[in-house]
């Protein structure tokens, strides 16, 4: 039986997408994202930023290629995956990265001509994507 394996993250796009297809010409798109979390010290507010690389897959992949950029604010509904290989040294090593089954972009808005852009998108302003 499989156990619960879910994360909802999002952040902003830190780099452009990176596509590619495999040996069988299935279509890979690998990105990486920033997420922010505010928190009280003492009398001040801190910020504490998490990294996150992500892999989308087929139909999805496609769509991620062709909407994101970086900088672009994103959220991300997937599972964990753990890799884990054996380094130059022949130490154990391992890393964990988000495997997308739902990507969602926010719309993006021209400047006004003050050069500002609004503040809030609603849900329904939104752009998903998924497979």
């Amino acid at each position: 039986m499989n156990n619960l394996n879910s994360i909802i993250v999002e952040g902003n796009l830190t780099r452009d997408p990176e596509y590619h297809e495999t040996a069988k010409g299935t279509p890979v798109c690998n990105f990486s994202i920033a997420t922010n979390r505010f928190f009280k010290q003492g009398e001040g507010l801190e910020k504490e930023v998490s990294f996150f690389d992500v892999e989308t897959w087929s139909k999805l992949a496609l769509s991620v290629q062709n909407l994101g950029h970086k900088g672009r604010a994103v959220r991300v509904v997937g599972r964990l995956k753990q890799d884990r290989w054996n380094g130059p040294d022949g130490k154990p090593r391992s890393r964990i990265s988000i495997v997308a089954e739902h990507v969602e972009f926010r719309r993006e808005f021209k400047q006004d001509e003050s050069g500002e852009q609004p503040d809030t998108v609603d849900d329904e302003e939104r752009f998903a994507v998924s497979f």
